[in-house]
């Protein structure tokens, strides 16, 4: 029998048994199981993200829009409908209150999941790459309402930097303008998705998740608001070659800007030029950061959790 912690969020029931026990949670969002590979290989990579969880030693809580509510920890059943129901809108946090009024199902981005993560009192999230702010945004104003966000949910968010067809030093200067903390995981650099370096510097590299566990308590006892990025790069075997995915993305900017293509469709646009450029290793790359970073966001909230009963202060 799920249950319920706020009236938007519909707790599945292992992780309303977790959080009941005060055991550790990874939220984790749905947009790459509506929106990302195809049947049934989306199916597929949601479970072995949630394995990864599992694997060390946290509950997976997959978030998604139903019935109008966050369910917070979907089944395989509802893991499957996401899967196969075509037109699923992608819900960011603009998207939330119509989405939810009009009681169909959602998929929700970085964005939304920290919202229904803060409302069921989960503090880790798992991601592959954050969005932030747009090549050109200059003359646009194109940026992520991730980084917004950020300040807004208390939720630490795990994750291999921003995707590489962003402009990271932008991304970077905008997210210290939000006062949001930015921690390396055992790396100097600023990850940029599929590759390992963005060329850019974390501002803070920590080696040890039990001091980023108290990095975090500390920042939020201190009354700071929002989150944190903890971010940690693609293993060196699944990593591709910075250079080249810059030559594609300047090449696939270009073709952009001569068709036409801004605002939302650019994204996708940019996304399936790299793919068509990479010949589908960044499918595979895609799938291994997912993975990866949910195994790290895991090990964070066992952490976490871990030092509540140490002197760890106000546990979520």
């Amino acid at each position: 029998m799920n249950e319920t912690v706020h009236e938007l969020i519909e707790l599945g029931e292992e992780v309303a048994t977790a959080l009941s026990e005060h055991r550790p949670v990874v939220a984790l969002e749905s947009t790459v199981i509506a929106h990302g590979m195809a049947y049934p290989g989306n199916v597929e990579t949601a479970r072995a993200i949630e394995q990864a969880v599992r694997s060390a030693g946290a509950v997976p809580a997959t978030i998604g829009i139903a019935d109008g509510r966050f369910v917070v920890g979907m089944d395989d059943k509802r893991i499957e409908q996401f899967a196969t129901t075509q037109g699923v809108p992608k819900v960011s946090s603009r998207d939330i209150g119509p989405v939810l009024a009009g009681g169909g199902l959602g998929a929700t981005t970085v964005a939304s999941s920290l919202v229904a993560a803060d409302l069921a009192g989960i503090p880790v999230f798992s991601t592959a790459g954050i969005g932030g702010v747009h090549r050109g945004a200059q003359t646009t104003f194109d940026i992520s309402a991730d980084l917004v966000q950020f300040t807004r949910s208390r939720v630490a968010v795990v994750c291999a930097g921003a995707k590489s067809i962003l402009d990271l030093g932008l991304t970077l200067e905008y997210l210290e303008t939000l006062g949001v903390p930015v921690m390396g995981y055992r790396c100097d650099d600023f990850p940029a998705f599929y590759c390992r370096s963005s060329g850019f510097r974390n501002p803070q590299r920590i080696d040890d998740l039990d001091a980023i566990a108290r990095a975090l308590r500390a920042h939020w006892a201190a009354g700071l608001p929002g989150g944190a990025l903890v971010t940690h790069p693609i293993a060196e075997a699944d990593a591709l070659d910075a250079q080249a995915m810059e030559e594609v993305i300047e090449r696939a900017l270009a073709d952009a800007d001569a068709e036409g293509v801004t605002g939302p469709a650019i994204t996708p646009y940019l996304m399936k030029a790299v793919s068509r450029a990479t010949e589908g290793r960044s499918a595979a790359a895609n799938r291994a950061v997912l993975i990866s970073t949910a195994a790290v966001a895991g090990e964070l909230a066992v952490a976490y959790t871990r030092q509540a009963g140490v002197g760890g202060g106000e546990d979520r």
